[in-house]
């Protein structure tokens, strides 16, 4: 499955036409897509996991008697 969809907003164009102007999209910032949901549970579920099992770090030299 792909990880990006065209952005909702502005269906996949990247701009916005507002009252004879032509701007960027402000949701997709002219990328033309968004990440899907299911990716974007993906990438946070990764982020926790491998903040949870990151080894402790513990200073010894402020500590000696330790």
């Amino acid at each position: 499955m792909k990880p990006f969809a065209p952005c909702r907003k502005c269906s996949g164009t990247g701009v916005r036409t507002r009252r004879r102007t032509v701007t960027v999209c402000l949701r997709c910032h002219g990328d033309r897509a968004r990440l899907r949901i299911g990716r974007r549970l993906l990438n946070n579920s990764r982020s926790i996991h491998a903040a949870g099992t990151r080894p402790q770090t513990t200073d010894r030299k402020a500590a000696p008697w330790q």
